[in-house]
This record gives structure tokens, sequence and C-alpha cells, in this order.
């Protein structure tokens, strides 16, 4: 684990008992970053940045933190984490350089959330200039999509 910039905490037995499931589904559900993402995104915009979720799911952001800045929210999940735009991960979709960088010039940067730390999630907020050192030194690879080992590795060095 990094040193976070702040921590979100969660009962998983009470998540248990108010959605009827096993602990095992909790946590499965939880550190999953596209199923846990909708969730942390409005606990991290009330609770952290003291803000606002995006107004649509289709928003180049996801919050906007007390002072107006806009900030994308990214989990490092067991198959690690990527920043370019969603709409260049999954299948049939590819890598453009071109709009990451356009997406680093709209957002203040990313918060980075560790999932696989559930039910304590730490929290780093990482600027938009560290993320485009990053790329320019070749830290994010070829498309943004590093191992969460990685990830954790840039971290320390932050």
């Amino acid at each position: 684990m990094f040193k976070p910039d702040a921590v979100i905490t969660w009962n998983i037995d009470d998540i248990a008992t108010a959605l009827k499931i096993q602990l095992q589904d909790v946590r499965e559900y939880f550190t999953n970053g596209r199923r846990i993402s909708f969730i942390l995104e409005r606990r991290i915009a009330r609770e952290v940045m003291h803000g606002k979720i995006a107004l649509s799911e289709g928003a180049d952001y996801d919050i906007i933190d007390k002072d107006g800045q806009k900030w994308e929210v990214r989990s490092i999940t067991r198959s690690g984490i990527y920043f370019c735009p969603s709409y260049m991960v999954g299948s049939g979709r590819s890598f453009d350089e071109a709009g990451f960088l356009l997406k680093l010039k709209e957002i203040a940067g990313y918060i980075v959330t560790d999932v696989d730390e559930f039910p304590t999630v730490p929290i780093k907020k990482i600027s938009k200039d560290i993320i485009l050192k990053w790329w320019q030194a070749g830290d994010l690879g070829t498309t943004t999509k590093i191992s969460h080992a990685k990830m954790l590795q840039l971290i320390s060095r932050m």
C-alpha cells in the first residue's frame, strides 16, 4: 500500500446484510473497479474532494472539486490501471495518444484508488503534470495501462 491522501472505509458486514448477499460476494463486487466506481466516485466527491460528481456518466471527468477543478477517478485492480479515456479501453477499441493528451488538458488530474485493499480503500491524488511526466518518460507503457505493482512503484516515487 502507498501513503494515501485519504482513506475510505467500508463495513462489509453491514453491506452484506443490507444487500442480502454473502461476504465473499461483497469482496468480489467491491474489488472490481468497474462495479465499485459509481459508489467510489460519489463518496470521494463528497468526503474527500468536497465537491460533486459529473452531471452525466458520459462527461470527460468524474468529479468537480470544491474549487471547480475536474478530476478523473481510476482504480488499481488485480489487472492494473489505465489513464487513457475509457472510450479507448475494451474489446475493439484502441489507444489514441492525441485523445489521451487532450484528456490531460481538460482535467486537474486523477484520483487513484487501490480497491484491492478493500474494505479500507486508500486514495491518492495525482496531478495531470505527474501523469504527463510519467507518459513522456515511458513509465505508462504504450497505452497507459500498467500493472498494479508498477502503479504502486510510481506512487512510491512521488
